[in-house]
């Protein structure tokens, strides 16, 4: 099954070296743990001239390939997070999160 998780995300105020260095250096790899997960990519985004709207809402995406089920992935995910095995950073700005999981359409149906 080909499908994607993203993940939108900010630091809190003042506090992107810090996010930067726990996302990169830590959360990637426990997110990484999760069955189903195959890998992840972060990204910041690059101001462009296409226009569009004004300030994005995110400064930060990941993006993580999934190869088992999206519903058993998200499952795995969150017993990780209950147990304390992925844990977030204060430097996470909850307040603008955004995850989502995005299945490869099958143009032949």
């Amino acid at each position: 099954m080909n499908s994607k998780m993203l993940v939108f995300s900010n630091a809190v105020a003042g506090q992107d070296d810090a996010f930067n260095d726990w996302y990169d250096n830590t959360h990637l790899a426990e997110v990484a743990e999760v069955p189903g997960v195959v890998r992840g990519e972060r990204y910041e985004i690059v101001p462009s001239a296409l226009g569009g709207g004004g300030e994005p809402a995110h400064r930060y995406l990941a993006v993580y390939e999934l190869d088992g089920d999206p519903e058993d992935v998200a499952k795995a995910f969150g017993a990780k997070a209950a147990t304390g095995e992925i844990k977030l950073s204060p430097t996470l700005d909850m307040s603008t999160l955004s995850v989502q999981i995005w299945r490869a359409r099958d143009a032949g149906k």
